[in-house]
């Protein structure tokens, strides 16, 4: 998490991401998918039976498989419309089955679905009452004011999570990595609120749970022992960290105790280090040493990363190079120009970076909406982007990217691939990045899951 402007001179979400380097370019375009034969399709929204000629049965099972039509749709904005046919929840290349369902997309944009690849659901005050912040010089600040408002909340942590995550459904979110805080002062209630929001909405959208020691690894006793019960109970798909020197003030202890958890208990690390120049550096180092030793290349994350910006470009390409051979993902919530990572230049040495919301309506901002297609945005804003094909590559971020750091399949509508996307109106994609129409339809394993910007109970 990152504080929030009180004062001109006051730590917030942006003066602590203050820092010295912009995106060095997030420039290349992105894979489009050609559109089908066109076909002839009546307008409108409503769904019918179809009929087409095809097999009527899976050869493996014998029973019928499960297929959907969306008609006159444009994949990726293409100029002739067409149809995606869905089989079993995958894109298909063939015919539909007989008696498939049809789902009129009426000339809207067909967009793959959106991957939040960091935010917080635990701490969010989302559809409660309007809470005022107050002041704060530092996180030890926002940490206690964490505190104070998970106590105040009437709400349990269930409840306002499933709020927030099934409202980035109705986005186009089809999955999430959701970091939620560790600590005495709450038990794991972060970690098991927001698993059973995760039970809710299984049919609509992918999570992985970070158990986060907000308060420190080794400031805060008990933090530790909570965080290896989180793995042991398999509550937990990653471990996480916070700051080994600038916040815990302990590198090595740090380190060892949530390299040690994951490698014991098989899970993941997904690390915040806000730390930056030197400082961070050296944080960073200690993360890539251990994951070389331990043999967890692909199963490390680092968020948010405020030392590699403002890096020459030599020594970010030494850095990247490091990350890239023990394939270490990072991720960004594009906070400000100088602070945003060089995802070109990262993934040039095969660095996978994803974006996320971070933290939405918490005690430490008003701010955030779970709404990763105005997350693009903001990237493409905050980088100063000009170009279609820097456009479309700030929407890749928002979900190849993210797919590519909670190790998913790409939704890109190709055949084979997962049907999540959405359905929107417009005229290419790089006017959706900039304009953030309605998702009008928002579809995930095939089965639409929202419509007209609602969630679909």
């Amino acid at each position: 998490m990152q504080p929030s402007p009180s004062s001109p001179g006051a730590l917030s979400r942006r003066t602590m991401l203050a820092g010295a380097a912009a995106l060095a370019g997030a420039t290349a375009a992105a894979t489009a998918v050609p559109a089908q034969a066109a076909t002839t399709a009546t307008g409108g929204g409503a769904e019918a039976a179809a009929t087409a000629a095809s097999p009527s049965a899976s050869p493996a099972s014998g029973r019928r498989p499960k297929a959907v039509v969306f008609r006159d749709v444009r994949p990726f904005g293409a100029a002739r419309a067409t149809d995606l046919v869905v089989v079993d929840g995958r894109i298909s290349a063939g015919p539909a089955p007989r008696g498939a369902k049809v789902v009129e997309g009426g000339g809207r944009i067909a967009l793959p679905s959106l991957v939040d690849a960091h935010i917080h659901p635990d701490k969010t005050t989302w559809g409660g009452s309007w809470v005022s912040r107050k002041p704060a010089g530092g996180i030890a600040d926002y940490v206690a004011q964490d505190v104070e408002l998970f106590r105040a909340q009437r709400r349990p942590v269930a409840e306002r999570a499933y709020g927030l995550m099934s409202r980035a459904v109705a986005r186009g979110t089809r999955a999430m990595r959701a970091h939620a805080d560790v600590a005495p002062a709450y038990g794991l209630a972060g970690a098991e609120g927001v698993a059973e929001a995760r039970e809710r909405l299984r049919h609509a959208l992918d999570v992985q749970i970070v158990a986060f020691p907000q308060h420190g690894v080794v400031r805060t006793p008990g933090t530790a022992a909570l965080l290896e019960r989180a793995a042991r109970e398999g509550l937990v798909d990653m471990i996480g960290g916070i700051d080994p020197i600038g916040f815990d003030r302990a590198l090595d202890e740090q380190l060892d105790l949530v390299f040690g958890i994951a490698d014991r208990h098989g899970v993941g690390v997904d690390i915040h280090l806000h730390d930056r120049g030197e400082t961070g550096l050296k944080a960073l180092r200690g993360i890539i040493d251990r994951t070389r030793v331990l043999s967890l290349a692909g199963k490390v994350t680092v968020s948010h990363v405020f030392c590699l910006p403002g890096l020459s470009d030599r020594e970010l390409g030494s850095v990247a190079a490091d990350l890239g051979e023990q394939d270490i993902a990072l991720t960004t919530v594009a906070p400000s120009d100088s602070l945003v990572l060089p995802i070109a230049r990262l993934r040039e040495h095969g660095v996978r970076v994803g974006l996320g919301s971070d933290g939405v309506r918490d005690s430490w901002s008003p701010f955030g909406n779970a709404d990763m297609l105005h997350r693009a945005h903001i990237l493409g804003w905050v980088t100063d982007v000009r170009l279609d094909d820097e456009l479309a590559e700030c929407y890749r971020v928002a979900t190849h990217g993210g797919a590519d750091v909670m190790g998913l399949a790409h939704a890109d509508l190709a055949p084979g691939a997962p049907a999540d996307f959405v359905l929107v109106r417009g005229e290419c994609l790089p006017q959706v990045v900039v304009d953030m129409p309605r998702r009008d339809v928002v579809v995930h394993g095939g089965a639409v899951v929202a419509r007209d910007g609602e969630f679909l109970d």
